[in-house]
């Protein structure tokens, strides 16, 4: 059973900097599948950042990019997302995903962990 659990949310000023982990436990899959997602009140779950380590890539929102990286730590069953430059509308619940290679469907998610920017 593979299992998704996130840390390191919480409330930053405009400007600021947050890392979000992500627990990995049960994904013993060769190719790794993994994104992280954000979800506004009333609104479906944007993709921020994703990488498949099948084929190299890493891609990222253009609504992020330059500012948000995801990042793993393979040998410790982690992911990341190291946020840079912090919006009031980047606030957000984040949600750490999984998918298996194979399949276009993210079908592992975590319990997702806020994020809140005050201007």
């Amino acid at each position: 059973q593979v299992q998704l659990v996130e840390s390191g949310g919480g409330s930053v000023e405009t400007g600021g900097s947050l890392t979000l982990s992500c627990a990995v436990s049960g994904y013993s899959y060769s190719s790794r599948c993994m994104a992280w997602f954000r979800q506004f009140p009333g609104q479906g779950r944007e993709n921020v950042a994703s990488f498949n380590t099948g084929i190299g890539r890493i891609t990222v929102a253009d609504s992020v990019k330059g500012r948000f990286t995801i990042s793993e730590d393979n040998a410790n069953n982690k992911i990341f997302l190291q946020m840079n430059n912090l919006k009031p509308d980047d606030s957000a619940m984040y949600y750490c995903a999984a998918r298996v290679c194979t399949s276009k469907t993210y079908n592992f998610w975590g319990q997702g962990t806020q994020v809140t920017v005050s201007s």
